[in-house]
């Protein structure tokens, strides 16, 4: 799967905040990624971000 720093990525299940979308600062074995809603940065594994991806949102394209 494409996935670049400054994507939006819009997840299955929402964070406790109540967003789904997290902006991805850092892409390799893992992913940093920053919650959209509140700002919460965590670490995780690649296979468990692509497994929980909805929807990929890149910046500067239109999504109509």
């Amino acid at each position: 799967m494409d996935i670049r720093v400054d994507d939006v990525l819009e997840l299955k299940k929402e964070h406790p905040c109540g967003s789904r979308r997290w902006q991805v600062l850092r892409v390799g074995m893992d992913f940093r990624l920053r919650c959209m809603g509140c700002g919460h940065e965590l670490m995780i594994p690649r296979s468990k971000v692509e497994k929980s991806i909805k929807k990929v949102i890149r910046p500067g394209e239109d999504n109509a």
